[in-house]
Order: C-alpha cells, then structure tokens, then sequence
C-alpha cells in the first residue's frame, strides 16, 4: 500500500490480484495527510482484503455450482449421503461420541449396528436424519425450526431437554453461558439480526457470524455445537454454496477460535472454509 501525491492532492493506493488479474483500489486522502493515518491505511487494507475474498467465495460457489451441475441426480444422492456420514461423524465426535468415521459408515449406510454404546448410535442415525431435513429445509430458519431439529436428533436420548431451551445455568469449559432468564430475549435478538443481515452478508460469513452468535448464546442444556454446525450447513446449502465440514482431529484450534471475539473467529471460518474449497479457486 504506497500514498500518492498527484500534485496537491494525497491518495492510498493499493493493487491485489483476484482471478489472475490486478485489482487497484485508491482512496482521497485530501491535500494533506491526515494525522490519523495510520489508522485509515489498516481501514482501508482490510475493505480491500474483504473485497479479494468475496470475490474468491464467489468463485468457489461458481465453479462449485458449475462442477455440480455435471453429476447426474444418482451420483449427487451418493455424494450427500457419504458427505452426511462424515458430517454426522464429525459433529458427534468433537461431543464426545464414541461412534467411529467406519461405524459411522456402517450406521448409516449400511444400517448396521456396532457394538457400541446405544445412545452414541441413536444419536448418530437421528442426526444424519436431521441433516438431510436441514439441506432440502425450503422455509427460512426461525427459532420453530431449531426446536425442531434438537428435538428430532435428541427425542430418544436425551427426552428431558430435547427441544426445549434450557431453564437453569451452564458453564462450559472457562465460558459461563448467559443467565436462562435472558435467553428469550437473546434469540429474539438473533434472528432480527439473522433476519437483517441474511441478505446483505456473503452466506459464508453469514454462516460463521450466525455460529458464532448462537454458541455465545448456548440456548440448549446439550447439544448446541451440533445444532449450530447444523445452523451452518443450512445457510450455506440455502445458498448454493459447498458445506464445510469442521473436523473432529481439529477441535482444539474450533474451540480455541470460539473462545475468543466475534472477528477473530469470523477470520479463523474464512481461512478453514477457503481451505476446504480450494480446488475451486
């Protein structure tokens, strides 16, 4: 990033390559620079940064959208279905599943049982239910729907719980989920802000931003990271966008971004999404 003078006039300038072309990107400084220069130069870099990865989430969602389009409707079912094993695998592992990747297999696609404790395979078919409902979900997401899908995965195991917002305090690790009597208010702020923003971010920060904020919020006695990876991989198939998957073998750096601020994990989800999707830039 260079400061330009064009006779009395102070300009930043700044060039990036998207697509294998030379973006240029200027801002008016005025006829002097500004004392707060610094600060405006780290403004503009970062708008400059997020146009160049806009742009490469656009791409991956075109040459996702463009390679799909090729697989005929057989090839596509086999592709969901092995892509909600590894999904439900790895969902159910970082919470302490006991269900292997193989077994996981066997449950769902081959509908055999392992010797294995009887609430870790509940769970698993229930939640690999659950995940083809979310994908082929056509209305918006709302907070009708997630009782919904907390109910459905956790109905046998876990009755007490399943489908309801918790009524009592949790702590999870360090982290001290806000006080129940303040959830009601908290969901009504998430989805007005879901709501507002489900058209004006990229689906791919809209995902991150919505995990975020509803982990924060921690509305479940259980199984809120399931449900909130599931939140996810709503926004993005709504949106024609590859899904991620967050890998159980890499929990430590999802829980460590977790723990920090908003930003921080916003940036953590960019770099793992742009990661997952690479063959499409």
């Amino acid at each position: 990033m260079n400061i330009v003078k064009h006779k009395n006039y102070y300009y930043l300038a700044h060039s990036f390559r998207v697509e294998g072309k030379v973006v240029h990107r200027e801002k008016y400084l005025g006829k002097k620079i500004p004392a707060n220069i610094d600060d405006i130069k780290e403004s503009f870099l970062h708008r400059c940064m997020q146009e160049d990865l806009i742009k490469k989430l656009k791409t991956i969602k075109k040459n996702f959208r463009k390679e799909w389009k090729h697989y005929p409707e057989s090839v596509k079912k086999e592709i969901l279905l092995d892509f909600s094993i590894e999904f439900t695998y790895n969902t159910n592992a970082i919470e302490g599943s006991t269900i292997t990747l193989e077994e996981t297999k066997d449950i769902i696609k081959r509908k055999i049982a392992p010797n294995k404790p009887l609430r870790d395979i509940q769970e698993t078919i229930n939640h690999s239910k659950v995940f083809f409902r979310v994908l082929n979900e056509k209305n918006e997401m709302s907070l009708k729907k997630i009782l919904q899908w907390h109910k459905e995965v956790f109905f046998e195991t876990k009755p007490d719980i399943s489908g309801k917002i918790r009524d009592y305090l949790v702590r999870v690790g360090s982290y001290r989920a806000p006080d129940w009597q303040d959830l009601d208010q908290l969901l009504k702020e998430f989805f007005k802000w879901y709501n507002k923003n489900k058209k004006i971010l990229n689906p791919v920060e809209l995902a991150a931003r919505a995990h975020y904020k509803f982990e924060m919020i921690h509305p479940f006695g259980d199984g809120n990271g399931r449900i909130g990876r599931l939140i996810i991989a709503h926004i993005l198939r709504k949106s024609n966008y590859p899904l991620l998957i967050i890998e159980s073998k890499k929990r430590k750096s999802y829980y460590h971004a977790l723990s920090k601020d908003e930003n921080d994990f916003i940036n953590y989800f960019f770099r793992r999404y742009l990661r997952a999707h690479k063959k499409y830039l």
